[in-house]
């Protein structure tokens, strides 16, 4: 029963799945999906990144993105789900990790293999972007990634070599806009999608009108990118365990919000919540859940037709049992366009002048 039960309810997802897709013009804009979307690893920042331009968002290849927030806001673990997707979909991925962090045992939580090959300890801006134009990885017909983790821990030869180094720091932004000016062509030429996290730091020039923070690279990280993601922290997940009759609390993940800071790939200034699970990754089904929730007239969570229960963890439980992960998401994207096509403008093409 329960079995044909779940079979109708995927019917009637695909069918409107299929007349939902239906309203999807095709729009020429940076960024290529021929060889297919890569997720994020959510899908509600998938959809606020391209929603509107290909069913259920994504990623598209031929860009440079850059990924930046304070520290322990999420960035290393959206570039591993990002370089995951890739690979899941047959694609090669090189990983650029200056900083010598990224553990084999936490990558392959998301689906990351590591190896000798495609892992590399860079310690200038050339020696990154340098592999990127050299880069003949085995299938060009597929979505193949370039991660770099993270660009601030990049130097220069200057700084290396003298023991004044760059105190201003233009050398360094100068590398930026010079190897990104030239590597961006590669990118778009050779179908790569290259995924930069980066931190923040507080500018002190800004004025009472100004920009609070930047980043590391100069100017060149406002212009090259096609999209920036800004991630920050909203709170921290703590959870309350009883143990031998004592109280103890542990911090087990954050919940953070990732802006579309700039976009050319469709709009900008959309943001996603992202719940991060240190020992799991992204949690999309929790924020999934609570999506259709509020959007619905329901005090419980709900699949469908279905009723799930008032417990977000119980309901997690359920959607997981079933295999039920994908339903949700289709769910999610069903009713992220409905609320999107409110907003449209519904005007005439603008006459020429």
């Amino acid at each position: 029963m329960e079995r044909k039960k779940n079979e109708a309810l995927s019917k009637q997802v695909q069918k409107r799945i299929s007349n939902s897709k239906n309203v999807f013009e095709k729009e020429e804009k940076e960024g290529s999906f021929k060889s297919g979307n890569i997720s994020t690893g959510s899908t509600l920042l998938d959809l606020c990144i391209s929603g509107g331009r290909v069913w259920g968002g994504g990623l598209p290849s031929g860009i440079f993105v850059e990924i930046f927030g304070p520290a322990g806001s999420g960035k290393t673990v959206l570039l591993c789900e990002i370089a995951g997707a890739i690979q899941r979909k047959g694609g090669s991925v090189m990983f650029h990790d200056p900083e010598a962090r990224l553990n084999p045992t936490f990558a392959k939580m998301f689906g990351l293999n590591i190896t000798e090959e495609n892992y590399k300890r860079p310690n200038i801006v050339p020696e990154v972007f340098r592999a990127v134009r050299k880069w003949e990885p085995e299938d060009p017909n597929v979505v193949n990634g370039i991660m770099a983790d993270s660009l601030a821990a990049l130097s220069t030869n200057m700084e290396m070599e003298k023991e004044e180094g760059d105190k201003m720091g233009g050398r360094r932004a100068k590398e930026f806009s010079e190897e990104l000016r030239r590597t961006c062509r590669i990118l778009a030429e050779k179908n790569y999608l290259m995924v930069a996290s980066n931190q923040i730091r507080e500018n002190m020039d800004a004025g009472p009108y100004g920009q609070r923070y930047t980043v590391p690279g100069g100017k060149a990280m406002e212009h090259y990118p096609s999209l920036r993601l800004k991630v920050q922290v909203v709170k921290k997940i703590k959870v309350e365990k009883t143990f031998h009759g004592k109280t103890v609390n542990r911090i087990i993940g954050v919940e953070s919000e990732v802006e579309v800071y700039k976009n050319t790939v469709w709009k900008p200034y959309r943001s996603a919540p992202v719940t991060i699970i240190f020992d799991y990754g992204i949690d999309d089904i929790r924020q999934n859940l609570q999506f259709v929730k509020n959007y619905s007239k329901k005090n419980v969570y709900t699949l469908g037709s279905d009723t799930l229960s008032k417990s977000m963890d119980e309901s997690i439980r359920m959607v997981e049992d079933d295999n039920m992960e994908d339903r949700l998401r289709q769910e999610v994207i069903i009713l992220w366009n409905k609320i999107e096509r409110e907003f449209d403008s519904n005007r005439k093409p603008r006459r020429p002048q």
